[in-house]
């Protein structure tokens, strides 16, 4: 009996390790085994006195406040305050801009599902809904895509719809005169316009994104909001912001471009304002601004403002005809229709009152900037490159069921089946992520890791998606021409990659540098005490660690022998999906105790592990895109029709999510503590998950080629237009006229097999001639034969490639050469 509670109390121990419980019961727990241990071992009674002083006393030291702060937690806090780094104020106001979500619940290990499942799922007003049914799809309409290319702009037209139909100021409330949307809306609206072009698309998504309404909404004076909100939201006012700089791009917190506090003539007096010097690059809609948004360092030499000589980096709202202001030429980003450009200024004179928020705001800018980004960068990106995937999944899955070779539909290959998996079930996902992250903004959140984590993922699978889809139509994706509905996006798509947070730095340094101080519940209070060199708070915060460590630990440990089969999960979840709950939690767990260990053995050293620290960010990252996926799905009432979508995403979330901890345990540089997390905690029965099966893979490739509730669901909002020389309106017919029309290329095929019908072969007529041959022999009614022919018209519409004269491009810039221009044609060309 005695060994049995030998080995009774160990177990006990981790169960209270699995429930955090406080060190008080832990040392109590620790006495009795003690006990027992030295009775079952036959101990003298002086050996089992003097062992349970000692360790009465070591306890006592932990038990006892002032004693452990004095022996050991002094000690630590010292070392502690000599590790952590020095920081700027750029970079607190980045680890501390916005707010901790969801992420943050996945972070700390044991995630509340209850809590997810009663997020409200996003919905638009009757308002907004009619503004994206109507408004939109008109600017849709409007929007030719192709002529805009070779007119390298939007048509007069369509810019006056922006302007006048409100689309400049959707964030901006309406007693402003704005729309007053929420962020879901402005996301959607985002999104359908990226299914027809880039160019409406980011020329509406800037301003209501990180730009000057943000800002002013947040930040800016009774009299800036007055003056420039109603301006913007009519779209008197274009606005742009500037940030990046040719020496400052993903490092944007050291721009170079600066400022000065001085005096100088305004409006015909003296004034104190300050003159500014600043050369900035890819601005959007810079050559077109009516007024832009400048970020720059200012300085105070002379303390006209205050004992600081640097004030930091400061937001002004400077108009773009202010003197001395030089509004540059534009850029060409891959050729992409809408404007952007750098803009320049030496010396420039402002007063302070251009200081958004007035001259109380000077060198808080970059706070301002990081606690807007959060907001801008979880709606812009996401909803354009979803858009973008939308519109692929749509039109490519029609493609591949029109497009036959070898006698067969090519999306019936099983090659072809693969990409086309990737491309629903990339879509599926990124949608959700793009949604919940939408309503997270509208429940007042401002997630600074999750909007870097929807960025970056959203806009990787897009690229993939765009590729896949181009490999699928094949020589029809590389002819750019109106008919070519990829082509553009393909061109386009590294933009997204590479803007608001290159996606190389935002892996390696973002989504687990910052989501391991923001997220952690112990680490940010840790260096907050250390900072202010509070011993006290250190010391709570630094023993909370300590059993939030082991406690991650043991969660782990248990429900990796066990197979996570034991978590408590919500009796509300779909039954289909309570093993990925399971499995997600013992997941977060393991990844929980792994960023301790990471941070706790490699400190300071992590931030250059950048490696390493990507795959600890894409672990982080893979879990939030899993449970997005898996809220929507219960959100949009279980479809069973989407369950191949939700089933594959998840699969393919947590078979990269293994890889990525395989990535971390087998680059860990001590290999003691890689072999403890391979074996004891993170894969102790082996890694569970392998890659999607084959099977599910054709579930989802089905579901694009042909139509059905679950296509429009996940292809929702995309615009679809009715004429069919266009080709969104050709594939949506040539798909229902294919799918018409195989009954009869079966019936045709029967009466071939049964020697009912001789095709003529070798008789001239071209590859349709046998549908006439067929009606003439009776083998086909004349309803059969409308139906095929109605088909072939559509289907050579549909992949037809376009072609121009030889000379296209050409004659037009023969158009601007002057009759004395010498150059030689070819230079011209």
């Amino acid at each position: 009996m005695t060994w049995l509670l030998i080995v009774f109390l160990p177990v006990m121990g981790g169960i209270l390790a699995y429930r955090r419980a406080g060190f008080p019961v832990w040392a109590a727990v620790g006495f009795l085994w003690l006990v027992l241990f030295g009775a079952a071992a036959g101990w003298p009674t002086t050996a089992t006195v003097t062992v349970l002083v000692l360790y009465a006393v070591a306890v006592g030291v932990f038990l006892i406040r002032p004693l452990r702060r004095a022996l050991v937690s002094a000690p630590i806090f010292r070392a502690f305050r000599g590790a952590l780094p020095s920081m700027s104020q750029t970079e607190k106001d980045a680890l501390e801009a916005g707010s901790v979500w969801w992420e943050g619940e996945l972070f700390a290990g044991k995630p509340d599902w209850a809590k997810l499942l009663a997020y409200p799922w996003p919905t638009l007003t009757a308002e907004e809904r009619a503004f994206l049914d109507n408004e939109t799809s008109e600017l849709c309409r409007l929007t030719d895509d192709w002529a805009a290319t070779q007119r390298q702009d939007l048509s007069p037209e369509v810019w006056q719809y922006i302007r006048e139909r409100g689309f400049l100021g959707m964030i901006i409330p309406k007693e402003y005169g704005g729309k007053g949307f929420s962020a879901f809306a402005h996301s959607q609206v985002i999104t359908k316009l990226s299914t027809r072009s880039s160019a409406p698309a980011v020329t509406v998504m800037v301003p209501n994104s990180l730009g000057p309404a943000e800002l002013l909404l947040h930040y800016g004076t009774p009299e800036q909001k007055a003056h420039f909100l109603p301006r913007l939201a009519a779209g008197v006012d274009i606005p742009a912001f500037a940030l990046t700089s040719p020496w400052a791009g993903s490092d944007a917190a050291s721009i170079p471009d600066s400022g000065v506090v001085c005096k100088g003539p305004w409006q015909g007096r003296e004034v104190l304002g300050m003159r500014v010097t600043f050369d900035k690059r890819y601005i959007t809609l810079a050559p077109v601004c009516t007024v832009f948004g400048l970020a720059f360092r200012l300085y105070d030499p002379d303390n006209l403002l205050g004992a600081d000589a640097d004030l930091g980096i400061t937001c002004a709202l400077v108009p773009a005809e202010h003197p001395g202001v030089d509004i540059g030429r534009r850029h060409l980003p891959l050729n992409a229709v809408w404007m952007n450009g750098p803009v320049r200024g030496r010396d420039v004179f402002m007063p302070l009152d251009f200081i958004i928020g007035g001259p109380q705001m000077a060198g808080q800018g970059w706070r301002m900037l990081m606690e807007c980004l959060a907001a801008g960068r979880s709606i812009s990106l996401p909803g354009s490159n979803t858009g973008m995937q939308k519109m692929t999944a749509r039109a490519v899955g029609a493609y591949a069921r029109v497009r036959h070779q070898f006698k067969t539909a090519i999306g019936r290959f099983e090659g072809v089946e693969e990409a086309l998996t990737r491309i629903g079930a990339n879509t599926y996902l990124s949608d959700a992520a793009r949604i919940m992250t939408a309503g997270a903004i509208d429940l007042g959140e401002k997630p600074s890791v999750v909007s870097a984590i929807v960025k970056y993922h959203v806009t990787e699978r897009a690229r993939q998606t765009v590729n896949d889809g181009m490999d699928v139509i094949g020589g029809k994706g590389i002819c750019l021409g109106p008919q070519n509905f990829l082509g553009r996006a393909y061109q386009q798509v590294p933009i997204g990659i590479t803007v608001e947070g290159a996606n190389i730095l935002t892996r390696s340094l973002i989504l687990f540098g910052q989501g391991a101080i923001r997220c952690h519940p112990y680490v940010l209070d840790e260096m907050h005490a250390a900072q202010k060199g509070d011993l006290a708070a250190f010391d709570r915060a630094f023993w909370g660690h300590v059993g939030y460590t082991l406690s991650s630990a043991v969660r782990a440990l248990v429900m990796g022998l066990t197979g996570s089969n034991f978590v408590a999960v919500p009796q509300q979840v779909a039954p289909e999906t309570r093993r990925y709950y399971q499995q997600l939690t013992r997941f977060s767990a393991a990844f929980a105790f792994l960023a301790d260990i990471s941070m706790g053995t490699m400190g300071g050293a992590l931030k250059r592990k950048e490696k390493l620290s990507a795959r600890l960010g894409d672990i982080l990252s893979l879990m939030y895109l899993a449970s997005a996926t898996l809220r929507r799905f219960e959100a949009e009432g279980r479809q069973a029709m989407d369950a191949p979508l939700m089933h594959w995403a998840i699969w393919d979330c947590m078979f990269r999510a293994q890889n990525a901890f395989e990535g971390v345990i087998a680059n860990f540089p001590n290999r003691f503590f890689a072999a403890v997390l391979r074996r004891l905690v993170v894969f102790p029965l082996g890694r569970p998950y392998v890659v999607p099966s084959d099977a599910l893979g054709h579930e989802v490739a089905k579901l694009l080629i042909e139509p059905s509730p679950t296509r429009d669901r996940l292809t929702a909002d995309v615009y679809l237009p009715d004429d069919l020389d266009e080709p969104g309106g050709a594939l949506e017919a040539a798909l229902a006229a294919t799918i018409a029309a195989e009954p009869v290329e079966a019936k045709l095929k029967d009466a071939r097999r049964q020697g009912r019908f001789d095709p003529g072969l070798g008789v001239g007529g071209g590859v349709d001639a046998v549908w006439r041959r067929a009606l003439e022999a009776g083998v086909i009614s004349d309803a059969e034969f409308a139906l095929v022919e109605r088909r072939n018209v559509l289907r050579d519409k549909v992949i037809r490639v376009d072609d121009f004269p030889y000379d296209f491009g050409l004659r037009e810039a023969l158009a601007e050469v002057g009759p004395n221009d010498s150059r030689p044609l070819h230079a011209v060309a």
